[in-house]
């Protein structure tokens, strides 16, 4: 199976911005900015969103270290598998990249049915909740549910919108990244 990846950035500010990569204390002081900004998604977050998020991006990267994968990150870079409508309109000036999933060593790349925010946390029992998949896995899963984009791109059936892929090295995206036009 060959898929695309897909990772949606404010145009001005280019790919793979993370507040993980942040100390706390500037993580909050740029989602205050945001916050300040409106009228994009994430300004609707608390200064919480980041502890929250801090702390399942480390049950993820447990999770996928236990399933085998390598991580060199101590956070992930975000990505989604397959194009995503809706995450353009988390920016005022969206662009995206694609690239095939094939790029990425299976060792540093995991994924979550739908957002990790509220994968992790989310309490509704489905089988995919708190759980983080490899690539073999997600085949499975998507085999069994679906793509979310597919079923639920309005976000009326539940929280999972898409495939989350999160992406545990960051030199790797650097040198894929190198040289590209986002104009």
């Amino acid at each position: 199976m060959s898929l695309f990846l897909y990772h949606y950035f404010e145009k001005e500010k280019g790919p793979f911005k993370n507040l993980s990569k942040l100390s706390v204390q500037d993580a909050i002081e740029v989602s205050r900015a945001i916050r300040k900004e409106g009228n994009i998604f994430a300004s609707q977050r608390s200064d919480e969103y980041i502890v929250i998020r801090r702390e399942l991006e480390k049950i993820a990267r447990e999770q996928f270290i236990l399933k085998g994968g390598k991580p060199t990150n101590t956070y992930p870079h975000y990505m989604t598998l397959g194009p995503c409508s809706w995450l353009q309109s988390w920016y005022k000036e969206a662009a995206f990249l694609k690239l095939s999933w094939d790029v990425i060593p299976k060792e540093l790349m995991s994924f979550t049915y739908g957002d990790l925010f509220p994968t992790m946390r989310y309490q509704d029992n489905k089988p995919y909740r708190k759980q983080v998949y490899t690539r073999e896995e997600i085949v499975g899963v998507i085999d069994q549910f679906g793509l979310p984009q597919a079923w639920n791109a309005d976000g009326s059936q539940g929280p999972e919108r898409y495939i989350e892929v999160q992406i545990w090295d960051e030199q790797i995206l650097e040198a894929l990244i190198q040289g590209l036009s986002f104009d």
